[in-house]
């Protein structure tokens, strides 16, 4: 088992987007984290960090995709993308502050 300061480097950022946004009413905040983390791993890093309960987590990964900008091809990398479900009641507040 990796420490928690390792664990905490290995989460990268919250992932802000529209459909991110509308999960928030449903207590589900999205995250971009290293490929090698477990879902445990996910959920003991993020309830230990914002002091919560989470009651799941879905992670997927995300495939890589050609992009071409002018006359240049290349490829965006793969990254992996966790859903958490919090237990109702519960929420991540620090995400809104700047």
């Amino acid at each position: 088992m990796r420490n928690f300061g390792e664990l905490l480097s290995l989460i990268k950022y919250p992932l802000i987007t529209e459909k991110a946004i509308n999960l928030y009413g449903a207590q589900q905040y999205t995250f971009i984290v290293e490929k090698s983390l477990s879902k445990t791993e996910i959920k003991y890093t993020l309830e230990k960090f914002f002091n919560v309960k989470i009651i799941d987590v879905c992670t997927l990964m995300i495939p890589s995709k050609t992009r071409r900008v002018g006359k240049f091809i290349g490829k965006k990398s793969l990254y992996k993308k966790a859903y958490v479900k919090l237990k109702e009641g519960d929420s991540i507040k620090t995400l809104f502050d700047y």
